[in-house]
């Protein structure tokens, strides 16, 4: 199926590597990389785990899609050759824990000393200055998938940083993220515990201003 966005660009998504079932024992490293899968299932298989233990509900946004080609090869089948987005996405994520609204957004890089710029969007980055001015939580987590190293960083300090391509700043480096953002360990359940890293940053935020 070809997917194409509103400006007719051709969308082509990272495949998910082939990988066959393997028992992990308990007391190995949890690496969803060993395992095949991507960042992005174990966000998923996260938020499953934090919705099943009503410690947070937070959902993948749906992406709208318009469908112009359809093939049909049986009655019983339908087929879509090709479709567009609909409009352009705003964050990965969003939902509520203990209060607070979360949105935020998944990236992964193989770079092993920086994460780029482009893979944020100017259009992702207004949205959160957006969702920051109602008070939201919002932040990225970012995946070195050479290094097996997830961490939370913030939208403030996100959007400070971006502003730094004015100055020719291709990327973040990464003992930049070491020092502003919180480093999360991947764990069995839930595979990503990236709500321990939002306590940490409620905590801060709080002391910070006194509360």
């Amino acid at each position: 199926m070809v997917l194409k966005y509103p400006n007719g660009q051709i969308y082509q998504a990272a495949l998910p590597a082939k990988h066959k079932q393997t028992k992990v024992k308990t007391q190995e490293t949890a690496s969803f990389s060993n395992r095949g899968m991507r960042f992005e299932e174990a966000i998923n298989e996260s938020n499953l785990y934090y919705l099943t233990h009503n410690q947070a509900v937070v959902h993948k946004k749906p992406t709208p899609i318009q469908i112009v080609n359809v093939d049909y090869p049986k009655r019983s089948a339908a087929v879509i050759k090709e479709a567009y987005f609909k409009e352009a996405s705003t964050t990965d994520y969003n939902g509520v824990y203990r209060g607070f609204y979360l949105d935020f957004e998944a990236k992964e890089t193989k770079n092993k000393a920086s994460f780029p710029f482009k893979n944020f969007h100017d259009h992702q980055i207004r949205h959160m200055e957006a969702c920051l001015a109602q008070g939201g939580i919002c932040f990225v987590l970012l995946w070195f998938s050479s290094l097996h190293r997830c961490f939370f960083l913030d939208s403030k300090n996100l959007i400070s940083l971006w502003t730094q391509q004015k100055n020719g700043k291709k990327s973040i480096p990464l003992d930049v993220i070491e020092k502003i953002g919180i480093e999360i360990t991947p764990k069995i359940a839930p595979r990503i515990p990236y709500l321990e890293a939002v306590e940490k940053f409620v905590l801060k935020e709080s002391n910070k201003n006194g509360k």
